[in-house]
């Protein structure tokens, strides 16, 4: 098996950039965002604040420090989980 390069997304973070894709996430306005998945917390803030950071996944909008907002794809993202017309 080859070695994983940093360009590489985890299986787990796949799958929340499709959350996000189907509108299912919202985010938390901070620098390290935690992630919600359909009003729960996501199990791996880890990988959420990881997607943030990468540039991935951003906020919809402006928001108080620390309020929920639903969470989008940059181009980025949409690059990166290889889907066509889902940023918004």
């Amino acid at each position: 098996m080859a070695p994983r390069t940093d360009s590489e997304l985890s299986c787990r973070a796949l799958a929340l950039l499709r959350v996000v894709a189907a509108g299912r996430a919202e985010i938390t306005c901070s620098s390290e965002p935690d992630m919600f998945v359909d009003g729960v917390p996501c199990c791996d803030q880890y990988t959420a604040h990881a997607l943030a950071r990468r540039g991935l996944v951003v906020q919809t909008g402006p928001a108080e420090l620390g309020k929920r907002v639903r969470a989008r794809l940059t181009p980025a993202g949409v690059a990166a989980l290889g889907v066509v017309g889902e940023a918004a």
